[in-house]
């Protein structure tokens, strides 16, 4: 368990992407981290993308800012767009990633990112995203998942296997 004793943090909101948060999840906790859910309400019921599927939100982050976490993952979907406009969860995210925490970023996740102004290097995501990664002073990359900095990126759904590998690699060091 290449995790174990790692606390994370992973961000949910109105219509994630269902495997981009399932998969993820699973995959971490497998690993033997402890996963801390944080929504904008805490205890809130909130649905999938998809309506398929529903996870309750530990906390909120507001709730949590002081705590000491080893990474922050944002799901896609539809959550990065209305979780971004949260002061708490930006805050989140940016204090993490000035304190050199992983920051995991699938998909549509790279909105939070540029809301907390901490896009500058390489980066990738949706194709939806594309100008708006680069408007915000980060270089487009076609990869499925990398590492750039303290930052792990992720294509879309169908890289979730080499964003596994690649979160799971930078939580272990």
């Amino acid at each position: 368990m290449k995790l174990k004793g790692k606390n994370i943090a992973m961000l949910i909101g109105p219509g994630y992407e269902d495997l981009e948060f399932w998969v993820v999840y699973m995959r971490i906790k497998e690993e033997g981290a402890n996963v801390d859910v944080i929504g904008m309400e805490k205890n809130k019921e909130y649905s999938s993308k998809h309506g398929c599927l529903t996870k309750k939100a530990d906390f909120t982050a507001a709730e949590v800012l002081d705590e000491e976490y080893d990474g922050v993952l944002v799901p896609g979907g539809w959550t990065p767009d209305k979780i971004r406009r949260d002061k708490n969860v930006v805050e989140l995210v940016r204090k993490n990633y000035e304190a050199g925490k992983i920051i995991g970023l699938i998909c549509h996740a790279g909105l939070v990112g540029i809301s907390a102004g901490i896009i500058s290097g390489r980066a990738t995501g949706s194709e939806g995203i594309k100008d708006d990664i680069i408007n915000a002073g980060g270089t487009w990359v076609d990869k499925p998942a990398f590492r750039d900095g303290n930052i792990v990126w992720g294509r879309v759904v169908k890289d979730i296997p080499a964003y596994c590998r690649e979160l799971v690699s930078a939580l272990a060091e």
